[in-house]
């Protein structure tokens, strides 16, 4: 089984169609403090760190 990082099988899915809906259809591309997708990579990846963390507390 594939490590998920603590992240839902919905979550994964609604992340990866909003971040390819943005890719097509969202705004030019712009800085990354600015970036929609972007930021949902940054929120992502902190998301990751947290639960990591939580793991490796236990």
């Amino acid at each position: 089984m594939r490590n998920s990082d603590g992240l839902t099988l919905g979550y994964r899915v609604k992340w990866r169609l909003n971040w390819l809906l943005l890719h097509v259809a969202g705004p030019a591309e712009q800085a990354d403090e600015t970036d929609p997708r972007r930021r949902m990579e940054r929120e992502r990846a902190e998301r990751v760190a947290r639960y990591r963390a939580e793991q490796a507390g236990r």
